[in-house]
């Protein structure tokens, strides 16, 4: 692979990385002198490793355990730093000076702004009203809000608390809040009565009084009043507005604020499973295990100081909101945007970067697709000087991706695909400031994380070699578990049940020769055609060579005849036809460039394709249809009226 970008020999002995190391080698000692050797260190050590992170960022604690790793050898039952007590929030807000923590952004560009006393006075004087209200540790708080202050705000009052944060989209459908939350039972709700997308308004006033009747766990509503509802709608007992809820707070209670002390391992986050194959799953996060990774990863892997600005497009429904607010620990100013990437035009988020200086920006690789094929050439139309990191995730970034971006957006800019999911809320391959960038790859494993690649038989992987991509040791931001599953039966099933004490993640990968890593698709949507296993990310890739036709596919798996056959399915342009000349030429590029094995049996053109509400194909969802099985909760999905393009498909039932 070629090399795309190298830091500056005066970056690299500025990043924090090698400070890092040079913290390593002091204290143990060592001479450990390149990232290789200090990841093979951290996996090597990982007592050493994780307690040299506690030290080196000086996590805020009243005590320090002196146990780092109990039941090291069971990876499902191994717990960190047990003993040891600390509170999430007062590590995020640390900082109380008065630069901008968080600025607030709408698609009217509209802007608000919090320096970081200001953010922890709001706090204080919200968590003080949420404990007047009753709530204790371990009561569960959701919210279904925008990506807004208040948001934020009330996260880390409910976690300077105790109490469990869970937290949703506005664009979630009732069915699907309901069937999240219900699961929890929650004591208090945060909600906005509506939201703007696309330049539209969505009033939440009947999804407000469905969820108060379908929550009966509740005992107070706090409304974040972004459209101008009438008051009358919401007349529910204990139900008030975001302004009431801080004035009823006693003008001095604020003042005596203490954060509550909890064990390192206390309940922190409830994240969800995508729900496309069954009621999504509650994934219990700990408090010590996400802030060690993620001060790991903006600190080490995006070299994130108080002097950065960074930015990552997402809702408050996808883990990237929980990571970049993490951001606070470190001091930088955090960029929320609420809205359409695309409103009011294609190169909003671009904008974002000159209007507030952004040094860290972080996007879902679609967003840099749709920059591609909507032929943006930001490098002419914006300054992008302050850009020096471009992060994406939520789906692998192709080579074709990586020459847009230097070709088309800038030139001197690190670009850090990194790659984890809800599951561990942070990443196990991600981005580095002292390594170069090499077309296609993420760019390297991360810190602690005892990554490999796995055949079905559980054998460990060469590389270049296709595989299960793995875990094989534990670390700080697994799972606590999940919930209502008091024996760990589904727990166990989700991620150990293939290899006997071994994390399956569920990501089909190789590993380069430059110790990176390149994605390749789900592995329960990889394909299987004459046993041959081929990941999805494979073949849209070389449909990217067919933009002007198409926009948008997928590819699936339907048993036919005791075998597997591939199915692609594509969107084709406006004015534009999938006409038997095209679909040839497609599986030629499919043949010639990858191998017969990659070439579809069925090329078949459908309207639209179904996506969850994070934006990521519903491959499975397809598939169970064309292989007639049931799919459960569609309310998971952005358009549920999407799957019915796929029912009964003529094409499907013939040779």
């Amino acid at each position: 692979m070629t090399i795309l970008w190298t830091p500056s020999t005066k970056a690299i002995n500025h990043s924090q990385m090698i400070a890092f190391m040079q913290f390593i080698n002091k204290t143990y000692p060592l001479n450990i002198e390149n990232y290789k050797a200090l990841h093979q260190w951290s996996i090597q050590h990982p007592e050493d490793f994780w307690s040299s992170i506690w030290d080196f960022f000086d996590i805020i604690a009243t005590k320090k355990s002196e146990s780092i790793l109990i039941n090291k050898n069971i990876m499902e039952k191994a717990r960190w730093f047990e003993g040891a007590q600390l509170n999430f929030a007062q590590n995020l807000l640390r900082h109380r000076h008065h630069h901008p923590a968080l600025i607030a952004i709408n698609e009217q560009n509209e802007l608000l702004k919090l320096h970081y006393d200001e953010l922890f006075q709001q706090v204080s004087i919200c968590a003080s009203q949420l404990k007047t209200y009753g709530l204790q540790s371990s009561d569960r708080v959701v919210a279904c809000l925008p990506n807004s202050l208040e948001t934020v705000i009330a996260m880390l009052a409910t976690a300077s608390l105790g109490g469990i944060w869970s937290s949703c989209s506005p664009d979630f459908g009732t069915k699907a809040l309901i069937d999240r939350f219900q699961q929890i039972q929650p004591k208090i709700l945060f909600i906005t009565n509506g939201h703007h997308y696309k330049g539209q308004s969505h009033d939440h006033s009947e999804k407000i009084k469905t969820l108060q009747l379908a929550l009966p766990s509740l005992k107070h509503t706090i409304i974040l009043p972004f459209l101008d509802t009438p008051r009358h709608k919401f007349n529910a007992k204990n139900t008030c507005y975001w302004h009431e809820m801080l004035q009823s707070a006693a003008p001095v209670a604020h003042k005596d604020f203490q954060f509550v002390s909890l064990p390192f391992n206390h309940p922190l986050y409830i994240l969800y499973s995508s729900g496309t194959t069954g009621a999504p799953k509650c994934i219990i996060h700990g408090a010590g295990g996400t802030l060690l990774q993620h001060i790991k990863e903006l600190r080490l892997h995006t070299d994130l100081s108080a002097k950065d600005t960074i930015f990552f497009h997402t809702t408050c429904g996808w883990m990237m909101w929980h990571w970049l607010v993490s951001s606070l620990t470190v001091g930088a100013t955090i960029i929320l945007y609420e809205g359409s990437p695309f409103f009011p035009n294609t190169h909003r988020l671009l904008d974002l970067i000159d209007q507030t200086k952004i040094t860290v920006f972080g996007v879902g690789a679609s967003i840099i697709e749709h920059f591609e094929k909507t032929q943006l050439n930001p490098k002419t139309s914006h300054s992008l000087k302050s850009l020096r990191t471009i992060l994406t995730t939520g789906s692998p970034l192709y080579p074709k991706n990586f020459d847009f971006i230097y070709r088309s957006i800038k030139k001197d800019v690190c670009v850090s695909s990194i790659s984890g999911g809800s599951d561990i809320i942070s990443c196990f391959a991600l981005g580095n400031p002292i390594l170069p960038v090499y077309r296609g790859e993420l760019q390297c494993l991360g810190l602690g994380m005892d990554v490999k690649i796995f055949d079905p038989r559980g054998n460990s992987l060469g590389v270049q070699q296709k595989g299960e991509l793995v875990c094989t040791s534990p670390f700080p931001s697994m799972p606590l578990g999940f919930w209502n599953d008091p024996q760990g039966e589904k727990y166990h099933h989700a991620y150990f049940n293939q290899y006997p004490n071994v994390w399956r993640h569920g990501d089909y990968a190789l590993r380069t020769k430059h110790d990176g890593l390149i994605i390749l698709g789900r592995s329960d949507t990889t394909l299987n055609p004459g046993g041959i296993r081929i990941g999805t990310a494979e073949i849209y890739q070389q449909i990217e060579f067919f933009e002007e036709e198409i926009v948008d596919c997928m590819a699936v798996g339907q048993q036919w005849r005791q075998h597997e056959r591939i199915i692609l399915f594509v969107v084709m342009r406006p004015k534009k036809f999938l006409t038997p000349v095209l679909a040839e030429e497609i599986k030629n590029n499919l043949r010639n460039t990858l191998s017969p094995h990659h070439v579809p049996k069925k090329i078949i053109a459908v309207p639209a394709l179904p996506r969850t509400l994070n934006g990521k194909l519903a491959e499975i969802a397809v598939k169970n249809i064309i292989n007639h099985r049931p799919v459960t909760n569609q309310e998971a999905l952005a358009d549920p009226k999407s799957l019915n393009y796929f029912q009964n498909l003529p094409a499907l039932t013939t040779d």
